[in-house]
């Protein structure tokens, strides 16, 4: 489990899924845009947290796995276009799963 800092506060979040948000707030900050992340989780005393991911915010990633994931190409673009809507990017960090590369692979050939 990794953590994402941001400001003054700061998110645990799987170190799988951290790596995704990661490249999607790096892409977009750097081009400028500016988004929200909605991390939803029952357990949390705050269940739902909503973050206005800008660039004048400081932002870091902490990772307790020395070597990054590979990535799923699909899977990153879907979660980047739901980063480019007006909800913003929103997780349920009680039931993320990460597609297998050979699962969608599989579902994309239907």
């Amino acid at each position: 489990m990794g953590n994402l800092y941001y400001s003054n506060s700061d998110a645990i979040i799987d170190d799988r899924l951290l790596h995704y948000i990661q490249v999607i707030a790096a892409t977009k900050l750097r081009r400028g845009e500016n988004f929200t992340l909605t991390l939803t989780q029952r357990a949390n005393p705050e269940p739902r947290i909503t973050i206005w991911m800008n660039p004048n915010i400081p932002l870091r990633f902490t990772y307790t796995t020395p070597e990054a994931t590979p990535l799923v190409g699909a899977y990153l673009q879907q979660l980047a276009a739901q980063a480019n809507s007006t909800s913003g990017l929103i997780i349920d960090l009680d039931h993320w799963t990460e597609p297998a590369p050979a699962q969608q692979a599989h579902a994309a050939a239907r």
